[in-house]
C-alpha cells in the first residue's frame, strides 16, 4: 500500500534544517516587500550542480515565478540555488510581472556567480499586485552575505517565506546508504488556500545523497501525492504552489535508483519529510485549532482510498463539526458516499480515535461524553472502513473556525 513506511529506516535529527546536508547555504532579511519587519526575502544555495527536480500547482492562473522555474529546472535537470520572496505573490501581472521574476533569477545568480539558468524563483503573498522591485534589488545585494550553512541562516530562510503561517515548519532526517549517512532536510510554507493537488504552499527540500534528476523527479512526484496532495483547509488552490528538490551528492555514495538496495529507505525518507511538512501545514491551517487525520481503509483501490479521504478532510459540515466538538458522524458517511467511488452502502465503519459510532452502516451507542472530550483534543483521527479491499489512504486537513474568516475578510488589509 501507498502510504506505509518504516521509520526505523532514518532518523530525525532534532536541530537539523535544510542547511544540514552537505553543500547547503541558505539566509533570508527584510527588504520591504512586507508591512512589518518580518523576513521576506530567503535563499537556498548549493556550492555545487544539483540535481533538481520540481512539482507545481494545478491552478490555470500560474504565476510567473513557475514559469520561470519549470523553465530553470527543464533546462537541464540542475540547480544551485533557489530565491523566495513572501509578501507579494507575483501573479496575474502580465508582462511586468514575467520580467521582474527573470530579473530575480538573473540578479541573484549575478550576486551568486552562477548561471542564471541554475537559479529558481519562488514568490507568495497577494495576488495582483507588482514587485516592489527597488526593495528586492536591494535584498538581492544583501542576501549573499547572509547565506551560510548553519541552523540559525535555516531559520532565517524558514522565517522569510512565512505570510500568514502562524509557526515555521521544517524537518531532517539522515539515512544509510551504502554504509554512508545522506540527510534530507525541508522547509515550507502553508497556511490558507489549501487543497489537494498542491496548496498554497511552498515547500523546498535539500539532500545530500548522489541521485539523477530524473530519479529525483520520480520520488518527488511521488511523495507529493502521498503528502501535500492529501491536505485540505479551505478547498482553495493556489496560483503559487511550488515543490522544489535538490540534490547536492557530497554524501558520497553511488547515484541511487530503482535498483540500489537502498532506494527504497532513501524514498521513506523523502516521503516522511514531506509528509511532516504537509501535516504542519495542515494543522496551521488559518484560523485552526485541531489537526484532522481521516484514514480510509477496504477501499476498492489505493485511488478510491485518496479521493474518499479527501472529501471527507475537505467537507465544511466535518471540519465544522470538529471544531464544536460535535460527534455527528452523519456528517462524515454522507461526505463518504458523494465521493464518487464504489462504497457499499452495508458494510462502512466509522470511529473517532478509538470510539465506535458505526458499524455496518448502523449506528452504535456510544459515550457521548467521551467523544466530547476526544473531539476536544488537539489532533481528531477519524477511520473509515469500507471492507471491499485492500485500498487505503490518509488525508490531512484542520477545524473550520470563526478564526478563519475573519483573517481571510481582511487579507490585504
Amino acid at each position: 500500500m501507498g502510504q506505509g513506511k518504516s521509520e526505523a529506516a532514518f532518523t530525525v535529527v532534532p536541530d537539523g534544517s535544510v542547511t544540514t546536508p552537505k553543500g547547503f547555504k541558505a539566509g533570508g532579511l527584510h527588504c520591504g516587500l512586507k508591512k512589518t519587519t518580518r523576513h521576506d526575502l530567503g535563499a537556498i544555495v548549493c556550492d555545487v550542480p544539483a540535481a533538481a527536480a520540481g512539482v507545481y500547482t494545478t491552478n490555470v492562473f500560474q504565476a510567473a515565478p513557475i514559469q520561470v522555474t519549470r523553465e530553470s529546472i527543464g533546462a537541464g535537470g540542475v540547480l544551485r540555488a533557489v530565491i523566495v520572496n513572501s509578501g507579494n505573490a507575483n501573479a496575474c501581472t502580465g508582462k511586468q510581472g514575467e520580467a521582474d521574476a527573470y530579473e530575480m533569477r538573473g540578479k541573484f545568480a549575478e550576486a551568486i556567480g552562477v548561471p542564471a539558468e541554475h537559479v529558481a524563483v519562488a514568490s507568495t503573498g497577494v495576488i495582483g499586485e507588482l514587485l516592489k522591485m527597488d526593495c528586492v534589488r536591494s535584498g538581492i545585494a544583501e542576501l549573499p552575505a547572509r547565506l551560510a550553512a548553519t541552523y540559525e541562516a535555516g531559520d532565517d530562510f524558514c522565517q522569510a517565506i512565512l505570510t500568514t503561517d502562524l509557526v515555521k515548519k521544517e524537518v531532517c532526517v539522515s539515512v544509510e546508504v551504502d554504509g554512508r549517512l545522506v540527510h534530507v532536510a525541508g522547509a515550507s510554507k502553508g497556511s490558507g488556500m489549501i487543497h489537494p493537488n498542491m496548496a498554497t504552499m511552498l515547500g523546498f527540500v535539500t539532500t545530500d545523497a548522489a541521485i539523477g534528476s530524473e530519479a529525483l523527479q520520480k520520488l518527488l512526484r511521488r511523495a507529493t501525492d502521498l503528502t501535500f496532495n492529501m491536505i485540505t483547509v479551505d478547498g482553495d488552490t493556489s496560483t503559487n504552489d511550488m515543490l522544489v528538490a535538490m540534490a547536492s551528492g557530497l554524501a558520497g555514495n553511488r547515484e541511487l535508483d530503482e535498483r540500489h538496495p537502498d532506494w527504497a529507505a532513501f524514498a521513506d525518507a523523502l516521503t516522511y519529510v514531506c509528509e511532516v511538512l504537509a501535516k504542519a501545514i495542515a494543522r496551521d491551517g488559518e484560523g485552526a485549532t485541531k489537526l484532522i487525520e481521516v484514514q480510509v481503509r477496504g477501499a476498492v483501490s489505493d485511488e478510491a482510498a485518496q479521493a474518499i479521504a479527501k472529501t471527507v478532510i475537505g467537507s465544511s459540515l466535518v471540519k465544522s463539526a470538529v471544531f464544536g466538538a460535535d460527534a455527528n458522524w452523519g456528517r462524515i458517511i454522507a461526505a463518504v458516499g458523494r465521493a464518487g467511488q464504489p462504497v457499499d452502502p452495508e458494510t462502512v465503519d466509522i470511529r473517532l480515535g478509538g470510539i465506535v459510532t458505526l458499524e455496518a452502516s448502523r449506528p452504535v451507542a456510544f459515550d457521548e461524553e467521551a467523544a466530547l472530550e476526544y473531539l476536544k483534543g488537539d489532533t481528531v483521527v477519524i477511520h473509515v472502513d469500507l471492507h471491499m479491499a485492500e485500498g487505503a489512504a490518509t488525508a490531512w486537513g484542520c477545524d473550520l473556525t470563526y478564526d478563519y474568516v475573519r483573517i481571510n475578510a481582511a487579507y490585504r488589509t
